[in-house]
């Protein structure tokens, strides 16, 4: 029987009668929990499987601020996996943030950096691979800023030294890090880029100002570069388009709550959670992903196929009347 972790992201018990370890194992694959008498697991004791999917895997896991970051979600299910890795962000970032704690229950050794300096990035690899013994099988960028946005600069009064500031955290900075790795050979054959986007990439939401375009340059450089990657070494590199989640970053955008709540009612499957995506960022990770990449995949409960939803319909008609 497999080790099982411990995850505390379940909120309900499914009651079932005393049963095998292949009925548990059956079960827990469906992330479902149980009361199973025969295996001690109660309602103050949640399991789920990990099914060892990065088992002697290593990676690179950037943006992990707190508890509440898709990246530190991601940090955990890759350790649960059975990945080695190490922790990056920038310095303000660290110290603003509970990256320390992360760090001792994962095993990573972190590793400053500001991911729009070459010689910082080198730093990175060059201390990761130290650590981890050998060339890298992942890379996470969870990386975005927008000064215009934390200000509060409205989209047709933009500050463009803070526009380009956030070209270059946002963006640029994945090219860098994959620039730079290709050229230490840091990633190994086969291995596997993932950057975090959104899909304002794609649609005008107001709040976002200069974040959109941000994204939308991310998009691109996963495609530009995971063709180049993908011919010089196999590697695959794909941005993926989550759902509104409330993280330090999101809540920090005006007006976030109404479209989080407008997002959820546009989704059939209602909004993915950071712990979905870091679910699915792990999926991207393995190897029953090895062929796909320039990809831009949407993480979003369906809706960017949405046109509207009964739900939204409804609120409408009441407005009307």
């Amino acid at each position: 029987m497999q080790r099982y972790a411990n995850i505390s992201k379940y909120q309900q018990i499914i009651q079932y009668h005393p049963f095998c370890v292949q009925n548990v194992d059956h079960f827990l694959r469906k992330n479902s929990l149980i009361a199973c008498q025969n295996h001690k697991i109660t309602q103050e004791n949640f399991y789920t499987m990990a099914y060892g999917l990065l088992k002697g895997k290593r990676g690179i896991i950037s943006g992990a601020l707190n508890e509440d970051s898709i990246a530190w979600k991601i940090a955990q299910r890759a350790h649960e996996e059975g990945a080695t890795f190490t922790l990056t962000n920038a310095p303000l970032a660290m110290r603003m943030g509970e990256i320390n704690k992360l760090a001792e229950e994962t095993g990573a050794k972190i590793i400053g950096a500001d991911a729009t300096s070459i010689e910082e990035l080198e730093n990175l690899y060059d201390e990761s691979l130290e650590f981890l013994g050998g060339p890298v099988d992942f890379v996470l960028h969870s990386i975005g800023m927008s000064t215009n946005i934390r200000k509060g600069r409205e989209y047709s009064d933009l500050n463009y030294e803070w526009f380009l500031k956030s070209l270059d955290v946002s963006a640029l900075s994945f090219h860098k890090m994959m620039q730079v790795a290709q050229k230490k050979d840091a990633i190994a054959q086969g291995g596997s880029v993932v950057a975090l986007s959104y899909i304002a990439a794609q649609r005008s939401f107001p709040d976002y100002t200069d974040m959109a375009q941000a994204k939308a340059m991310l998009e691109s450089i996963a495609r530009s570069y995971g063709y180049h990657y993908g011919k010089a070494k196999g590697v695959r590199v794909n941005t993926v388009s989550q759902s509104p989640t409330k993280t330090t970053a999101g809540t920090g955008i005006s007006g976030f709550n109404a479209f989080y709540e407008y997002a959820n009612q546009m989704s059939p499957l209602g909004n993915a959670t950071a712990d979905d995506c870091a679910d699915y960022v792990i999926t991207l990770f393995s190897d029953l992903t090895k062929k796909v990449t320039m990809q831009n995949l949407f993480h979003d409960g369906g809706f960017s196929c949405v046109g509207i939803s009964e739900e939204i319909v409804e609120k409408m008609e009441q407005g009307i009347k």
